[in-house]
């Protein structure tokens, strides 16, 4: 019997991520677990804010998911590639878009420059979009 239910509860979390995974597939900016969890809600879909942390931490950890940090708050948006990239946020709507990595060279002038090595870098660009420059 407690297979039985071992088994149900493998199979909802599996619903779960599956809701998760295409809700966060639906959004073509970075959102937040809040507001993720909210559409997820308003779509009928039950499932609990700290299962929707966990879920998209996983999908960052594995890297099928990018982050950011806007305004103290951390985002995430599944990722457009499989390659290593950067991105340009707008920080009032949220516009996205996926940008190439500077050059290594540019990278080993920096580090050289302050006497760093490199073990691994991010770089996202936060600004204002067209649309949003011109409101």
């Amino acid at each position: 019997m407690s297979r039985t239910v071992s088994s149900e509860r493998i199979e909802r979390n599996t619903k779960q991520k599956d809701a998760i995974h295409a809700a966060l597939a639906a959004c073509d900016e970075f959102i937040s677990a809040q507001e993720l969890h909210r559409k997820l809600e308003d779509g009928g879909v039950k499932v609990g804010l700290a299962t929707v942390y966990r879920q998209l931490n996983a999908l960052a950890d594995t890297g099928e998911a990018d982050t950011v940090r806007l305004d103290g708050q951390q985002l995430f948006r599944l990722c457009g590639d499989d390659g290593h990239h950067h991105h340009l946020v707008c920080k009032n709507c949220g516009k996205t878009v996926e940008i190439e990595s500077p050059s290594e060279s540019w990278l080993k002038g920096i580090a050289d420059k302050y006497d760093f090595t490199i073990e691994n870098h991010t770089l996202e660009v936060f600004g204002l979009c067209a649309d949003c420059r011109n409101r």
